[in-house]
């Protein structure tokens, strides 16, 4: 008679996204007791996010009053259409300091993008955006400022920041999951980063829906 196998060992195994939402929880309310500054909450928050087991996200927690267990990974994405996808950023940042800015129209984000603002406001409008890599990763820190994120009916957008006084969060929901993906990281200190979704405008030679091109307005 055969023994039956051991048991795993739960370190090892994979969480889900509800034990990730429970860890940023503990971050969150760790820096609101300035148990946390912000560069140690930054820190953290990458951490948490590359952590894919119980046992890697523990020690994230381990000196903090309330125990929290570990992240899961979030599911691939889909391909994104290549003509979107591509070619050499025309921007990788953009911060606003007791003013306002913006990034519209056409124009490529970069694999990697950085917005900043303090007593302002940055918006950042993809709708139109080309992308330098089929994931582009945000990041975004708002200190009493905002910062809103526009995207098209296409994009994915994956929330991975912190709101501290303040609100980080997303109401695009869920994109069609055929165009490219961003990952919004960071924080928001008596502000907010936000992510909405709008319709994308047709381009010029493109395909719509019903298959007729689009034509310059």
């Amino acid at each position: 008679m055969s023994e039956p196998p051991e048991p795993a060992d739960r370190r090892q195994m994979r969480a889900s996204d509800a034990d990730r939402d429970k860890v940023a929880e503990v971050l969150r309310e760790a820096a609101a007791e300035g148990r946390l500054d912000l560069a140690e909450l930054d820190e953290r928050i990458d951490a948490l996010y590359r952590a894919r087991t119980y046992a890697e996200l523990e020690p994230i927690t381990r000196d903090l009053p309330a125990q929290s267990r570990a992240a899961a990974a979030r599911p691939a994405a889909h391909p994104a259409p290549a003509r979107r996808i591509g070619g050499r950023a025309t921007s990788s940042s953009a911060f606003a300091i007791m003013s306002g800015a913006a990034r519209k129209g056409r124009w490529t984000i970069g694999e990697r993008f950085t917005s900043g603002a303090f007593w302002g406001g940055v918006e950042i409008d993809l709708r139109e955006a080309d992308f330098a890599a089929e994931t582009v990763a945000i990041s975004a820190y708002a200190f009493q400022a905002g910062i809103h994120i526009i995207v098209p009916e296409d994009v994915e957008v994956d929330m991975r920041g912190i709101g501290v006084m303040g609100g980080f969060g997303s109401a695009a929901g869920s994109g069609t999951g055929t165009g490219p993906t961003i990952v919004v990281k960071g924080f928001a200190l008596m502000g907010g980063v936000s992510v909405t979704r709008k319709p994308r405008q047709q381009r010029p030679g493109e395909l719509d829906r019903s298959g007729r091109p689009g034509i310059e307005e």
